[in-house]
């Protein structure tokens, strides 16, 4: 694409690296597609916790079955200037996918995102997706309304209409289905706070259940169990009405995974609850800690199935990561989470123990 009085961009997909000490040309390429993806969100949000590294990222572009595409847009000199990402499942049959699109500030408004929009959504088509899903930050915090807003069709949660990421989705036909609000916990944590949600949640739960920890892989009598956790996020977890199909985890695919996350420098830390009756896990919770104490904790998903909610299961997960984190991890500046401005019952817990809501995140999805 030319456009006169502006340089040529090109479209490049990346050889994504096997690990960092791969090639080094790979590895640049990669460093170079993160760090303008990291500039474009953080131009939006302004939070510099949400950026990611290298070393911590790429695991994540080697997800068993589903692997990441990545693409880059270049200047006539050679410069990256946006960063795309198509990532679906490869088992025959598959619908949905997840699209991502960034532009270095200094280049937008140049035709790159549109660019780089019509590269992926064509691979779309082209593999036989009919459901594509992307996830757009926001300055936005917590609920709003008025002219200035566009509210999501279920009914919690806003972005602002004039925000360049809305005006683009719009534009090009995707539909607004959700919002995610971002919250933070400054570490350490009040303790007199943690603890007394802590002993609310004990009492709910009663002696019917009861919770595990563990750092890293998960132990062999719990790998039936997470996985089917991992499977239920994909069915149970807030959706609004862009339900996707199931996503379906088993042992071998979980091991694949971790061993992936083993070459990242971070730890992942896992509180679950078993239910004592039929001795299954029907709740977990995962945050990622960097090895680098200076850097934000992740948490990552959280889920309590269906059939055991009511029991403040949430709670007890929440308070229990938390105390886990900072009994082996010390020193670390925070956690930041992201959760469906429709969970009113984690959003409660969140705020109970000190969480403050920093940032949105805009769920969008385009049926072709």
């Amino acid at each position: 694409m030319t456009t006169a009085g502006r340089p040529p961009y090109t479209v490049e997909e990346l050889d994504v690296p096997t690990t960092m000490h791969d090639d080094p040309a790979r590895v640049a390429a990669f460093r170079a597609w993160l760090a303008v993806s990291d500039r474009a969100e953080a131009a939006v949000h302004g939070l510099p916790e949400l950026a990611w590294t290298a070393d911590e990222y790429l695991p994540m572009c080697h997800t068993p079955g589903a692997p990441s595409r990545l693409f880059v847009a270049r200047d006539a000199s050679g410069t990256v200037v946006g960063a795309a990402s198509y990532e679906s499942k490869e088992e025959p049959g598959t619908t949905n996918c997840w699209l991502a699109v960034g532009v270095d500030p200094a280049h937008q408004g140049r035709g790159v995102g549109s660019l780089l929009a019509d590269h992926v959504e064509r691979i779309a088509r082209e593999q036989g997706r009919t459901q594509w899903k992307t996830y757009a930050v926001s300055r936005q915090v917590g609920p709003a309304s008025g002219d200035g807003f566009l509210q999501a069709p279920t009914g919690h949660g806003a972005v602002p209409a004039d925000e360049a990421g809305v005006r683009f989705l719009t534009r090009r036909g995707w539909r607004f289905g959700q919002v995610n609000r971002i919250s933070r916990l400054a570490l350490p944590a009040d303790v007199a706070v943690v603890g007394a949600a802590r002993a609310r949640a004990v009492s709910a739960a009663g002696d019917a259940y009861r919770t595990h920890r563990w750092t890293g892989r998960t132990p062999e009598r719990w790998l039936d169990g997470v996985a089917l956790l991992r499977t239920r996020m994909s069915t149970d977890a807030p959706e609004g009405d862009m339900e996707e199909p199931e996503d379906v985890w088993d042992a071998d695919r979980l091991r694949e995974q971790e061993a992936e996350f083993d070459l990242a420098p971070r730890t992942m830390v896992t509180v679950a609850v078993e239910d004592v009756a039929s001795g299954s896990l029907v709740g977990f919770s995962q945050l990622a800690v960097p090895d680098d104490p200076g850097r934000a904790v992740m948490q990552w998903d959280t889920l309590v199935l269906r059939e055991h909610r009511g029991h403040r299961l949430g709670w007890l997960l929440k308070v229990e990561g938390i105390a886990s984190v900072e009994q082996a991890f010390p020193g670390r500046p925070s956690i930041i989470t992201f959760n469906a401005e429709e969970n009113r019952p984690m959003l409660d817990v969140n705020e109970a123990v000190g969480f403050v809501g920093v940032g949105s995140e805009g769920i969008w999805e385009h049926r072709d």
